[in-house]
């Protein structure tokens, strides 16, 4: 149903060892894409997943990172190690540049992995619909819904298909809204004709390899809004402070000061997920845990606040 996107860093890795239990239990299937040349990280992460007994996609042509030039080492890792697990599939990337005898012979060369579909900018559907021939029916396919209108996902009717948003808008930290929409797509994706949805939780599809200087520190924070027909909204509490990269745990101080108090509002629709719990912990102790940290527990949040929801 749910099909979060993670890119492979540190800390995304961290979330999704932390939330694979709830990731089994809710029949969530996230979807990853190393970015990292080590591998190490990927390789303990998918077998926490599979002793948990959670699906997952690896994408084996990745887009952004390290191995954007060619991903013969997670092909090699996922037939070394996983190719008797039935929890983990091969993510075959459909971009911008690629020829459809490309994108056919990625496909094929992962045809003992159930290789499932994500469209990233690839645009001849007819002719890879075609392609795949009998195959077809029996195919999975993810759809970012940036690149893939309805007029490109109608030939692939009848397969299982996904349609991922990006709720998430990049600026920088001090120019966020206090709140805004993040999504509906959790209540209509039936609507769109689709069998699940996903997005890129509170990081969004940018993708940068490492942050600059925190001249403000944000906390994101998701929930769903019951008197707005269940749709999501994301706060941004930002520090009191903007204007020097100086100081970074004593912003995160100023930043989670602000969202305590939103969240002992008597009507904060801000779910006490386990993540919360542990926010409200280091606002007791007064400790600053990182800004990967940080961005960690927004992540399994997003994903508890989900689970919650649609359980």
């Amino acid at each position: 149903m749910y099909h979060p996107y993670f890119r492979g860093k540190q800390y995304e890795l961290i979330a999704l060892r932390e939330t694979a239990p709830l990731l089994a239990a809710s029949k969530f299937v996230p979807i990853i894409e190393p970015v990292k040349e080590a591998l190490r990280g990927l390789e303990r992460t998918l077998n926490t997943l599979c002793d948990a007994k959670a699906n997952a996609v690896v994408i084996v042509n990745p887009h952004h990172g390290d191995h954007s030039e060619g991903g013969e080492s997670i092909s090699s890792l996922l037939k070394a190690k996983f190719l008797d697990k039935p929890e983990i599939a091969a993510g075959v990337l459909l971009k911008e540049n690629m020829t459809t005898v490309e994108a056919l012979a990625c496909y094929e060369g992962h045809q003992d992995h159930k290789p499932t579909l994500v469209h990233a900018g690839f645009t001849d559907a007819k002719a890879f619909a075609d392609g795949l021939g009998a195959r077809l029916s029996g195919s999975r396919h993810i759809f970012l819904e940036e690149y893939c209108g309805k007029l490109y996902r109608k030939h692939f009717a009848g397969c299982k298909r996904v349609l991922l948003r990006d709720g998430f808008e990049i600026r920088r930290n001090k120019d966020h809204p206090f709140v805004e929409l993040f999504s509906d797509l959790h209540v209509t994706y039936t609507e769109e004709g689709m069998d699940g949805f996903g997005d890129f939780l509170i990081v969004g599809d940018d993708y940068a390899d490492t942050g600059g200087p925190a001249y403000a520190v944000a906390i994101h924070l998701t929930f769903i809004d019951s008197d707005k027909d269940d749709a999501m909204y994301i706060y941004h509490f930002i520090s009191d402070r903007k204007d020097t990269p100086a100081d970074p745990a004593g912003k995160f101080g100023e930043a989670l000061r602000a969202m305590i108090k939103k969240l002992d509002e008597p009507n904060s629709k801000v779910s006490e997920t386990e993540a919360v719990k542990e926010f409200r912990e280091l606002h007791a102790k007064r400790h600053f845990p990182g800004l990967g940290y940080v961005k960690k527990l927004s992540m399994k949040h997003h994903v508890e606040t989900l689970a919650e929801y649609l359980g």
